[in-house]
């Protein structure tokens, strides 16, 4: 295969930086957004709040042409203070979702605050509802709870609760977990198969009946690097992981397609071959949009659980200085082949205490801070220039394709704050408001 990755100074065995104390993010219950879009056949029955509804309605938007694949079984005053069954009343609501919507094969419980905190046992639930409606509907429960969960652990919960269900298979294959936008998976699985590679399984599956099983001679790549759960779920099955950088940016991309090569015996001259052209154009397109981005520093506070691999694309492919990279866990064995990669001299930050970071980042005013929308605008306020990472996750960021795109939105930011320095009176610029479009 082609040569590895230098390692010189990397931060493999860095110390991180732990605390634990009030944290900005959003709850798992945000991951519901884009999975709900993903599983055709499935649907996602939030068991909580009337906040919990409202916020599922606000991250979505209104769906005007298609009855959305989600919804909210909302706890009442009755149900919080124990004065009602409600385990029967969930079986109610279950009912008339499911004689009302016959296309739905897949049900998710998905517990939150409120159901955990009165301790409603929804895997009991998914039990019992499932030997009631199968074969036709799998029933099965997760956590999006927002109290001890960042929002995009919801997929990895979602993704960890459906591997015990898999079938067992002796096969030798290659399942790839991580929801993608439908472009990237395609994309993705073309140049998987044009280096002679498969059978290939993507989890989640578009539609519950798609075959997928899981076995002693099953190796697994993660295209998403906050599936630690996932991770653990598919190993206890037998499963054995690929270890590699995750795949943002032509390096990234590269390492990721490399790995997964090796492990099938892929020859160097194959490899070249059908990665020669998608590399150089990312490359380009990376070399065209950073260019404001060479030579910056940043900041990055804990809300995906991207930031360390988006440390690795921005240090070693845009020319950035990384001052502090947090991150709300760091799984090492899901995240280390990047860690290894980043050049040393960042802070490495696992957890939260937001008003101890928020001191960090003042004082180290880096030229870009990547936060959460709850800290971009005030920290805007006060003259850093901010990228919402949010916008990361909702975004094609991954492979050869979308690397110039990655570059882009972190290059967008400083394009505008350039230009408002340019227009803005002496001293008018930390009065500016909004944080990046």
């Amino acid at each position: 295969m082609n040569a590895p990755l230098s390692k010189a100074s990397g931060c493999r065995d860095v110390p991180l930086l732990k605390e634990r104390g009030q944290r900005e993010v959003f709850c798992g219950l945000t991951a519901i957004v884009w999975l709900h879009r993903k599983m055709q056949d499935a649907f996602f029955l939030v068991v909580g709040s009337r906040t919990c509804a409202h916020l599922l309605q606000s991250a979505a938007g209104v769906m005007i042409f298609a009855e959305p694949r989600f919804g909210t079984a909302i706890l009442e005053e009755t149900d919080l203070a124990g004065m009602a069954d409600a385990q029967a009343e969930l079986d109610r609501e279950v009912e008339k979702l499911l004689s009302r919507r016959p296309d739905i094969k897949r049900l998710f419980l998905v517990g939150s605050c409120p159901s955990e905190v009165i301790k409603l046992d929804l895997e009991k639930a998914a039990e019992r509802l499932s030997g009631k409606y199968a074969p036709r509907v799998n029933v099965v429960n997760f956590s999006g709870s927002g109290i001890e969960t960042t929002f995009t652990e919801g997929e990895d919960a979602c993704l960890a609760a459906i591997v015990p269900d898999l079938p067992e298979t002796d096969e030798r294959q290659l399942i790839v977990a991580g929801a993608l936008p439908d472009v990237v998976e395609d994309q993705m699985l073309g140049l998987l198969k044009a280096l002679g590679i498969g059978p290939i399984t993507v989890l989640p599956t578009t539609n519950a009946d798609e075959p997928v099983a899981v076995g002693a001679n099953t190796v697994f790549a993660l295209s998403q690097p906050f599936l630690g759960e996932t991770h653990a779920a598919l190993t206890r099955r037998g499963a054995r992981h690929i270890a590699a950088p995750f795949p943002f940016g032509e390096e990234g991309t590269t390492a990721w397609l490399r790995a997964i090569a090796h492990e099938f015996g892929v020859s160097e001259e194959v490899f070249d071959r059908v990665t020669a052209a998608p590399r150089d154009r990312a490359r380009r397109a990376v070399r065209q949009a950073s260019d404001p981005l060479q030579g910056k520093s940043v900041f990055l506070f804990p809300d995906s659980q991207l930031e360390i691999p988006l440390a690795r694309f921005l240090t070693r492919e845009c020319g950035m200085d990384a001052l502090e990279v947090g991150q709300p866990y760091v799984h090492r064995d899901v995240v280390g082949p990047d860690i290894e990669l980043i050049p040393d001299g960042p802070v490495f930050s696992e957890g939260q205490d937001v008003d101890k970071q928020l001191e960090r980042a003042r004082t180290s005013r880096a030229d870009l801070t990547v936060c959460g929308l709850g800290l971009a605008n005030p920290l805007e306020a006060e003259g850093l220039t901010t990228k919402w990472a949010i916008e990361l996750v909702f975004t094609p960021i991954h492979f050869y394709e979308q690397a110039g795109d990655l570059a882009g939105l972190f290059a967008r930011p400083l394009r505008r704050r350039a230009l408002l320095k340019m227009d803005a009176p002496e001293g008018s610029l930390a009065d500016l408001r909004g944080a990046d479009t």
